[in-house]
């Protein structure tokens, strides 16, 4: 009878055992802290930090409402630079990125991501009355005297050399308030970022601060390149991504959801119109 209660005592050990092994590394932390870190470029309007030191915008907000559904008590923010985001979240400093990155191919090789949560077109920050005629990559291309900032790491500078413009036109900065001071001082003729961003840009800067945006537009090279961003796990939290998911594709299109982003920017004519899968061929099923 001993025999049998030690016998039953160890498969239920190796059951909680086998059941921790299975959780990933992610989901072990949440079990034990019940605390998420997100990474963020503080960029608005997708990730950034507001004046009382809490992490907002339209990724940190959707996550925040999906964790929470998922049980996390506390979320807290890490600030780097764009182009830090994806080194930072595979060295461990933060637990996921939460900054409106764009799925591309190459991204999807180095991290799992979520379903996107939007889709948007492209802007340039320019000198009012757009003294150099740019509109796009292309009529950066077509005039050697035009320098475009890009923010390092960032999707824009793939999108100049796709149209044609060489790496001596390009001005790499590290983050907008960068690329902002570059157009503003006359170090770069336009600033390239999503339309949302740009437009808050300007918005910030106010009437009298003599920088304007181009129309969005959405197409480099005859390729269409409106993109959708997400947010960025590491591989290992794979099954964490799944569940996180599940309950992201509920949410987002629903009148709560467009109800959280709109002071952000966000509306329907923003919600995604592609999956990961379509994003990513071959890396999501």
């Amino acid at each position: 009878m001993r025999l049998a209660q030690h016998c039953v005592v160890a498969v239920a050990i190796l059951g909680v055992t086998a059941a921790a092994q299975a959780q990933s590394p992610l989901e072990q932390k949440i079990a034990e802290t019940g605390k998420v870190v997100l990474g963020i470029a503080n960029e608005a309007p997708y990730g950034f930090a507001a004046q009382d030191g809490t992490v907002t915008g339209e990724a940190p907000e959707i996550a925040k409402h999906v964790l929470a559904e998922m049980g996390v008590e506390e979320v807290e923010g890490v600030i780097t630079e764009f182009g830090s985001l994806i080194p930072g979240l595979n060295a461990g400093r933060f637990d996921l990125i939460a900054a409106g990155m764009f799925l591309t191919p190459e991204r999807c090789g180095q991290i799992t991501f979520s379903e996107p949560t939007y889709g948007i077109g492209q802007a340039f920050l320019i000198k009012e009355g757009n003294p150099k005629n740019i509109n796009n990559y292309e009529d950066v291309a077509a005039n050697s005297d035009v320098t475009l900032a890009v923010m390092g790491g960032a999707i824009e500078g793939q999108y100049a050399q796709q149209a044609g413009v060489p790496m001596s036109q390009l001005l790499v900065v590290p983050d907008r308030a960068a690329g902002t001071a570059a157009v503003e001082a006359g170090r770069a003729d336009a600033f390239a970022l999503t339309s949302l961003t740009i437009g808050d840009i300007v918005e910030a800067r106010g009437a009298d601060s003599g920088l304007a945006m181009t129309d969005a537009f959405s197409t480099v090279a005859g390729e269409n390149v409106k993109g959708h961003g997400g947010f960025g796990f590491r591989n290992e939290d794979a099954e964490f991504v799944d569940q996180f998911n599940q309950k992201l594709t509920e949410f987002i299109g629903t009148e709560e959801h467009l109800a959280l982003v709109e002071p952000f920017g966000f509306g329907k004519d923003e919600l995604p119109e592609l999956t990961r899968a379509e994003l990513c061929p071959g890396v999501y099923e």
